[in-house]
């Protein structure tokens, strides 16, 4: 069976279509499996509009493109779908799972609660907060206009860091755990956000403000801040539509790598 949504997935060269693989990079733990490098790398195509919701694919195209035997596949599929991100078709292959927008927005509200927390944490005087993580945050969102990437995919990475920064901070391993988990399953809705210019300045902006009230011990306008610019985020997600998911895949395949 060929694929009825992305024919030309083999072809598309991206740190995303390339070999999984067999031995771990740098930083990587050594005890990763061959099922594990797969699981991230599916997750990746998700991430990067690889794979888009609604797309078909069997066990044997993703072996093929991913320089693996089924096996591996078949174990990362079958994570995937625990997850809610792939179902298995009777006879007929796998298909990515269309966007649950319930699921979004009660991550969403999960996510609020987290980072809100963090920041208050951290403008409280006698909490140990990790300063350097947050003078890493201020060399990227505290720039002149002029210095500030326009890079979609790069701003998109800064955004997540950003956030997890701010929660891993606070000095709560299990809060950090938590919050990197929901930052995951919302990552593809996340970075829908930043196809569009005026979120990417609006996100420069609003990082700075919520970072500047932070490093002041603000943490009551922090988490205002915070939380508005979630709200906002969150707003967006409502209005996404699988055409755009197809239009960011497109972007995709013809921006320079």
């Amino acid at each position: 069976m060929t694929a009825t949504n992305i024919p030309h997935v083999p072809t598309v060269r991206s740190r995303s279509a390339s070999p999984v693989p067999a031995v771990p990079a740098a930083g990587e733990t050594a005890f990763r499996t061959r099922a594990d490098e797969v699981y991230a790398q599916l997750k990746r195509d998700v991430a990067d509009f690889i794979l888009v919701p609604g797309d078909r694919f069997t066990e044997n195209e993703i072996s093929e493109r991913l320089g693996v035997s089924r096996t591996p596949v078949r174990q990362a599929l079958f994570r995937l779908q625990q997850e809610g991100f792939v179902e298995v078709l009777f006879r007929s292959g796998w298909r990515v799972l269309p966007f649950d927008f319930d699921q979004f927005e009660q991550l969403y509200d999960l996510r609020m609660v987290l980072e809100t927390t963090a920041v208050h944490r951290l403008c409280e005087a006698d909490r140990r907060v990790d300063r350097s993580l947050l003078e890493a945050l201020a060399d990227i969102w505290l720039v002149p206009a002029a210095q500030r990437s326009s890079d979609t995919a790069q701003v998109a990475q800064w955004d997540e860091a950003f956030h997890c920064s701010l929660v891993a901070a606070a000095g709560n391993a299990e809060m950090a755990r938590v919050h990197g988990d929901v930052t995951e399953r919302i990552r593809i809705i996340r970075r829908l956000d930043f196809t569009q210019q005026p979120r990417i300045d609006a996100t420069y902006d609003e990082h700075a403000k919520i970072l500047k009230a932070v490093r002041s011990n603000r943490g009551d306008q922090a988490a205002m801040l915070l939380r508005a610019h979630i709200e906002t985020s969150q707003a967006e997600v409502r209005k996404i539509t699988l055409h755009q998911v197809h239009l960011a895949r497109h972007a995709g395949k013809t921006a320079p790598r």
